[in-house]
């Protein structure tokens, strides 16, 4: 059995253009072409764009696609693979569905809804982060603390991580040394931001896994291309990153 890219297309819910890009850039390429120039798709082609689809669903661009695809052996595996981030995709949806239900239900009974209810499931890039970089526990401990606040005390946190941030990108403008005094009065202002949230070992004072983890996070923010951002570019990431962990090697 083929289908004809217009078959396809209309079956996929994609257009003609995009399976024509797709095999441009080496991605999927039809079965065959036939005499009259219509490219024609058999199961086995099918199948590697249920893959595409499925790997542009959870996220991942061309690029990384390609690679996966490429590094493949075993289309089992993937297809295994695919089948457990799907679970997991289910699963966060499911979760969003109890908290919009609990919202409709508080509101109908006349009730406030508790807020970390109704945002359950809707941040999960945040908690599997915590929780593979810090441990469940910890997660858990700062999601009560953050949780218990009133909205005026987090919004007050917030400013104060605001202004935490925009001093450490106008320290940044100056040109100054990592390791000057002001510098350093900087990174001790972060560590005691951080030392406010229970949890994490600067809240426990574990003078050790606190020094690892001001270092640690020193890295993130210049490894990953959100702070890079928060902290104005690049060069402001790595600054707050070389203050940062000057100060935990010798200050703390």
């Amino acid at each position: 059995m083929e289908w004809t890219i217009q078959e396809l297309a209309a079956r996929a819910g994609i257009t003609s253009r995009t399976l024509r890009h797709y095999d441009r850039v080496g991605l999927l390429a039809p079965s065959r072409v036939g005499a009259n120039g219509y490219r024609y798709y058999d199961p086995t082609a099918v199948a590697r764009l249920q893959r595409i689809l499925v790997m542009r669903r959870l996220g991942l661009g061309l690029p990384a696609i390609a690679e996966v695809l490429a590094d493949e052996v075993d289309a089992c595996d993937g297809l295994r693979a695919h089948i457990a981030a799907l679970e997991e995709e289910r699963d966060r949806i499911e979760q969003r569905i109890r908290s919009v239900r609990h919202t409709l239900e508080a509101l109908q009974a006349g009730a406030e809804p508790r807020m970390d209810v109704m945002l359950a499931g809707f941040n999960d890039g945040y908690k599997d982060e915590v929780v593979s970089r810090w441990g469940e526990q910890a997660f858990q401990e700062s999601n009560d603390w953050w949780h218990g606040k009133t909205l005026d005390q987090q919004m007050a946190w917030k400013q104060d991580t605001e202004d935490l941030v925009a001093a450490w990108v106008a320290a940044a403008k100056t040109g100054m040394s990592p390791t000057s005094e002001p510098a350093q009065s900087l990174a001790a202002r972060h560590v005691r931001w951080l030392s406010q949230i229970p949890g994490t070992p600067t809240a426990e004072g574990d003078r050790e896994r606190a020094i690892e983890m001001v270092v640690c996070m020193g890295d993130m923010y210049v490894d990953d291309p959100r702070f890079g951002g928060m902290y104005d570019d690049a060069a402001g990431a790595m600054f707050v990153r070389d203050a940062l962990q000057a100060y935990a090697r010798t200050r703390m």
